[in-house]
């Protein structure tokens, strides 16, 4: 029987080219197989046994339940330098006396700790280069993801030339009568939210942006602060009072957040604690009492309506800007976050295991992370990572901007880095955190740079490849306790790295494979009848 099917739909394949040759563009033909093809490949990988068919007729389950977590900026190292962190701190004692290979006597390394998401049944790789780049941004990547289309980077959910609007997934299945959720660290009309819900030519339209998150008339928004809510220049009237006018329950305390229920049809919730452009804080200055990710997740389920189904999508944003910095310990816990975020979908999945779909992905990959570094050979002592007590962003406005307005000595910033990264000027011998002359003079040139030096948009080349945009002292720091860990970056941009693509659940097989981005949205079509 499923070779029949199998031939079957490779007939129709071949009918819908020959058709395609009489009528249709070399584009649309090869969209058209596309789509074809990934329909076959998911008809084939839900097929049941021949046993199980009745009257010649193979039916397939369609997920009531679809979680799509995004971790902006994280491909594969971003995922296993964190399991190797979590690992090293379980054998924290082994991971600080690794022996060289050179000396096959001592302790012995036990492995990562692997992610939730990580033991899902299926995994696959993407490739995510985009209409001009093969290091992508957010805007065009996430396109991609939402409506199996490439673009210009920069652009969301539009053709090349800005003139043609492709519809998401998500706006699909609300007309399917799916309820839908859209949750970010960052703010929600950032590019990859927006990839959801808007048509812009440029990501930097939001303003527009936000007038589309109120018509999508999607039931749920949590996350950072809309970026420009009164326009460009502040004369617009407010994206969030329009959005109250449009029937939007909109929330900027935790504890109206916590008192929103299932009654509260169409709920916008902004983080109380906003912290730099106002998104989310990083999960490393995150008090206990402030919500994280997975709190917005948790209550977009409360939320959601269940009898109808949902779709909910989830993006992990400040692991991305924590790669732009080069901010080794910021991108490792927000990846952590990422990952409790995951769990609220798995223990609900443990609840409807047999219509809920997870996936877990990345846009694209960013600051070019390695696991290894040129100045500690074949040895890694990532552990070190945890004496940094406090995101590159909040050490900006916290320290760094009290340096510059009290020309605050260099010896008191040495005693704060101290405080508050645990890099020192003396110790034992074998203490790794103890800087080295070298790293002393490239600390105080960044601190002078700083306090006295030029802007960034003003950097000669050297200048650049040494502290990017950012602040001189911040980057300076984090490169020196990265390194010492055995971690490196190259790059402040994106790179063109394939990301990970993890399933479980309901038609989790199909995601298995290597193949490009836009294969998510086909293959998520594909198992939702979607077109």
């Amino acid at each position: 029987m499923k070779k029949a099917i199998s031939l079957l739909l490779a007939f129709v394949l071949l009918l819908g080219l020959m058709a395609g040759c009489s009528s249709a563009s070399a584009e649309s033909r090869v969209e058209t197989a596309s789509a074809t093809a990934t329909a076959a490949l998911a008809a084939e990988s839900l097929s049941v046994s021949s046993e199980d068919v009745t009257d010649d007729t193979a039916e397939t389950t369609v997920p009531k339940y679809v979680f799509l977590f995004i971790g902006d900026g994280m491909s594969y190292p971003q995922i296993q330098s964190t399991a190797d962190y979590l690992g090293a701190l379980d054998d924290e004692d082994n991971f600080q006396a690794e022996p060289s290979l050179d000396d096959n006597e001592g302790a012995t390394l036990d492995g990562p700790s692997y992610l939730n998401f990580m033991n899902f049944e299926a995994a696959g790789s993407a490739v995510t280069y985009d209409s001009n780049s093969f290091c992508p941004d957010s805007a065009s990547t996430a396109t991609s993801i939402s409506t199996g289309n490439k673009t210009y980077s920069g652009t969301i959910n539009m053709d090349e030339t800005g003139t043609v609007a492709y519809t998401t997934i998500a706006e699909q299945l609300r007309d399917m009568g799916y309820d839908i959720g859209i949750i970010t660290s960052v703010n929600l009309n950032h590019a990859t939210p927006a990839a959801f819900y808007a048509h812009q030519a440029s990501r930097s339209s939001y303003y527009d942006i936000g007038l589309e998150l109120i018509a999508s008339d999607f039931e749920y928004f949590a996350g950072g602060g809309l970026l420009k809510p009164t326009g460009s220049d502040g004369e617009q009237e407010s994206l969030y009072e329009l959005a109250a006018e449009a029937g939007y329950t909109v929330v900027m305390t935790q504890e109206e957040a916590e008192a929103i229920t299932s009654d509260d049809e169409k709920v916008i919730i902004i983080d109380e604690n906003l912290a730099d452009s106002d998104a989310m804080a990083y999960e490393l200055d995150r008090t206990d009492d402030m919500w994280s990710l997975a709190d917005m997740v948790k209550k977009g389920i409360e939320v959601l309506d269940e009898e109808n189904g949902f779709f909910m999508m989830c993006e992990g944003g400040k692991i991305d800007w924590a790669c732009h910095a080069n901010d080794a310990a910021s991108t490792i816990n927000d990846t952590i976050a990422f990952a409790e975020a995951v769990q609220v979908a798995i223990d609900f999945a443990a609840e409807h295991p047999d219509e809920t779909l997870i996936i877990v992905t990345g846009d694209h990959e960013t600051g070019g992370l390695t696991i290894g570094f040129a100045g500690t050979d074949y040895d890694t002592y990532i552990t070190l990572l945890q004496n940094q007590t406090i995101s590159f962003a909040k050490y900006d406005g916290d320290y760094v901007a009290a340096y510059k307005e009290n020309q605050t000595s260099f010896e008191d910033v040495l005693a704060d880095i101290e405080t508050l990264f645990g890099l020192k000027t003396e110790g034992d011998e074998d203490d790794k955190l103890v800087l080295t002359d070298y790293e002393l003079s490239e600390l105080e040139a960044a601190y002078e740079k700083s306090i006295n030096g030029t802007v960034a948009s003003e950097y000669e080349q050297e200048e650049y490849v040494l502290y990017g945009t950012y602040e001189p002292l911040t980057v300076t720091i984090t490169h020196i306790i990265n390194n010492k860990s055995g971690i490196s970056f190259t790059s402040y941009s994106h790179t063109g790295l394939p990301v990970a693509v993890f399933a479980d659940g309901v038609g989790a097989d199909l995601f298995n494979g290597y193949y490009d981005n836009t294969e998510i949205y086909y293959k998520l079509a594909s198992l939702l009848n979607i077109g």
